[in-house]
């Protein structure tokens, strides 16, 4: 065995540079503060993005990693340097490391961090489009809505959704048939589930329903989720209370399940819209070496960031700022923007964890009168 493990150490690959001067120089020259850092290739590619609130600390873990076991070890063997950029705080760290994810895209980050993100539900483009809820957004979504506390009611939620209005929940590789477009190949039509035949499926697999039809029913789930209709309670509503005159105890009870799932629902995505709508204010963030931040946060993106105005020259340029943010057409109440939810949550995250963050914000109107 000792052998066998002496052979399996040669045959792991060498660093992408020499560890213990790459080391040295970060002991030597890092410092312990927030900030942002890229592990790069030999042609200057970034490979990862990192933040730390004390950095020098954080980048001399990499060194103590065990490879090939630790992610850690891993990411610094195939790294050739490493840059690093300091911030003014951990709020900051936590921003532009987002953002540089997002610019960079890095091979490390997309492909080994599993950071769970809030509750959404997604509507996903398509000839049959599918509403779901998930924790990760899917390159065929379209629509997201939330987020959500609960992973089990929002399912539960969305479950008896998709039953009422008859929208598919199998695979997106499902193949769709719309009328007309089986008919080339004369065969008969059955559903590939078994919700067909409950009556929970519109059956777009089989032709069963128009696309127009279907699409309509989308609709209605979209416009539930956004607060336009109420439409699908209204249904259980009439279906409780006739299942009630008939003394149909049992079968009152189950669609009363259904309400119960709906209400949540109704009064979930009014309390997350709510919720986006407050994260609007300008936040100052304290730096850890004083130099502190202003924050322009609009519907919890961050629109512009600035050094904290301390002189009227600097206040009277901030106010421009904050006014023609304030002055800009506010989207129509819908979906979140899907270029922005990974900035919201991280931001509704922040003032989450730390509430004491809220007394360090101020109505635009501080600002503008």
């Amino acid at each position: 065995m000792p052998g066998l493990r002496k052979s399996r150490a040669r045959l792991l690959p060498l660093p992408a540079t020499d560890l213990a001067q790459l080391r040295a120089r970060v002991r030597a020259l890092a410092e312990n503060r927030p900030g942002v850092y890229h592990m790069v290739d030999n042609t200057g590619r970034v490979l990862y993005v990192g933040k730390a609130k004390r950095l020098r600390t954080r980048l001399l873990t990499y060194f103590r990693a065990k490879y090939p076991e630790d992610k850690a070890a891993r990411i610094l063997h195939a790294a050739h340097d490493i840059r690093w950029e300091y911030v003014p705080s951990e709020f900051s760290a936590y921003l532009t490391e987002l953002r540089q994810i997002r610019k960079f895209r890095p091979h490390f980050n997309w492909r080994l961090n599993r950071t769970r993100r809030s509750v959404l539900i997604k509507v996903s483009g398509g000839p049959a489009p599918r509403v779901t809820a998930g924790s990760a957004v899917a390159p065929e979504d379209l629509r997201c809505y939330g987020p959500f506390p609960s992973l089990g009611r929002t399912v539960e939620a969305v479950r008896t959704l998709n039953d009422l209005l008859g929208l598919r929940d199998c695979a997106p590789t499902m193949p769709i048939v719309f009328p007309g477009q089986g008919d080339l190949f004369g065969m008969p039509r059955q559903a590939a589930c078994m919700r067909h035949e409950f009556g929970f499926c519109a059956g777009p697999c089989a032709g069963f329903i128009a696309e127009s039809e279907y699409r309509a029913r989308v609709e209605t789930a979209m416009a539930f989720l956004e607060g336009r209709t109420i439409q699908p309670i209204d249904r259980v509503v009439r279906a409780m209370t006739g299942a009630a005159a008939n003394a149909e105890f049992e079968l009152a009870a189950r669609w009363r399940e259904k309400f119960e799932h709906l209400e949540w629902l109704l009064g979930a995505t009014s309390r997350a819209r709510s919720a986006v709508d407050l994260l609007t204010f300008v936040y100052r963030d304290p730096g850890d070496f004083g130099d502190d931040r202003a924050y322009v946060i609009r519907q919890g993106v961050v629109h512009a960031a600035y050094p904290y105005p301390g002189t009227p020259i600097e206040h009277e340029a901030f106010r421009s700022v904050v006014s023609d943010i304030a002055s800009a057409p506010l989207p129509p109440p819908g979906p979140l923007p899907l270029e922005s939810i990974d900035e919201i949550l991280l931001v509704m995250s922040w003032f989450r964890q730390h509430p004491d963050a809220l007394r360090r914000t101020t109505h635009y109107g501080h600002w503008i009168n």
